[in-house]
């Protein structure tokens, strides 16, 4: 399974931006589907995951801003973000797991830097 996440890129606080992880390979074995993020000088922490049955799952700082969802026939991955902030300026990470909650693969990240 190899991912491709885009999307990124430099947006005022209060706007918003569409993140994409595109899938290729068998997603047969993939029961989650999650994305990260690391900001400068921090952990990198989990955003929302999403299974595949469409249960969803946020961290606290973006609940209620943040949306994550799927396209299985485009074998997709959205995180659409709202009402962004200076402090969710990170590179986003896509990933997959098959078993747990250790990913068993990453997407490259992109570059979210939100202005104040």
């Amino acid at each position: 399974v190899q991912l491709q996440a885009s999307g990124g890129g430099l947006v005022q606080a209060g706007g918003s931006l569409r993140l994409s992880c595109a899938a290729s390979g068998s997603m047969f074995s993939i029961n989650v589907m999650t994305w990260y993020r690391q900001a400068p000088g921090k952990q990198r922490e989990v955003v929302a995951t999403i299974t595949r049955v469409g249960s969803t799952n946020y961290a606290d700082s973006v609940k209620g801003r943040f949306t994550i969802s799927r396209d299985d026939a485009k074998n997709t991955v959205y995180l659409q973000m709202n009402s962004l902030k200076p402090e969710d300026t990170a590179v986003y990470y896509c990933a997959a797991v098959r078993v747990g909650v250790t990913p068993s693969y990453w997407g490259q990240g992109t570059l979210v830097t939100v202005s104040s």
